[in-house]
């Protein structure tokens, strides 16, 4: 295992709740807390500004969803050893085709803002999850995220131009993910029947890789 320093970048506006299942001990773990935009900051200006609270020299960043792109942007500022990518993508064109139209027309700007926030049946079927507890998981990180910082994620997962992927990135990702689909994917490990949230639904497995190449 890793003598190295482990920073840890979770999803949209989603707090370290949800790798609260997973056992880091032995590891030298740091949970990036994210900050709040400025006024129309580019995904690259933000980057450089969370690479802040980076420490160490050449350290291992994990990233979940949204926190794995925003790793794949810090790897371009300083040197990283590598980067374990959860639910997430390497470049823009391993997210559906249909963000990018959704980015292009602009369509995210007309959703009201209640609606980002909303907790139901199709939010669970997009996250794939089932037992109760995850729902409530869910909807309390929903509750607790701020609308803006939200609304200005969302913009730029749709608006995402990358194509640079660093040589060492591990990519760990579920058959099953809805937000994410495998289809556009090259993973390094695939988790069987993991949906997006699979940190929580799959955690025991996800510990034993995490473990096995940090």
């Amino acid at each position: 295992m890793s003598n190295s320093h482990i920073y840890i970048l979770s999803g949209l506006g989603v707090d370290r709740k949800v790798f609260s299942k997973i056992n880091f001990e032995g590891l030298k773990v740091f949970h990036i807390d994210w900050i709040a935009p400025l006024k129309k900051e580019t995904m690259e200006a933000y980057a450089e500004r969370l690479s802040l609270q980076i420490n160490d020299e050449q350290p291992i960043l994990v990233g979940l969803s949204f926190g794995g792109m925003m790793a794949m942007e810090i790897a371009k500022i300083i040197k990283v050893q590598k980067i374990v990518l959860l639910a997430s993508a390497k470049g823009e064109y391993e997210l559906p085709f249909l963000y990018k139209i959704i980015g292009a027309l602009k369509l995210n700007y007309v959703l009201p803002k209640t609606f980002l926030k909303q907790h139901n049946r199709l939010v669970d079927y997009f996250f794939g999850i089932s037992s109760k507890e995850d729902k409530l998981m869910l909807k309390q990180i929903l509750q607790d995220t701020d609308v803006k910082f939200l609304k200005w994620a969302i913009n730029q997962i749709l608006n995402w131009k990358n194509n640079v992927v660093h040589s060492s990135v591990i990519h760990i990702h579920g058959n099953q993910d809805r937000i994410i689909p495998i289809r556009n994917i090259k993973p390094t490990y695939v988790i069987e029947n993991a949906g997006h949230f699979m940190t929580m639904t799959h955690a025991r497995e996800i510990e034993l890789l995490l473990k096995k190449v940090l």
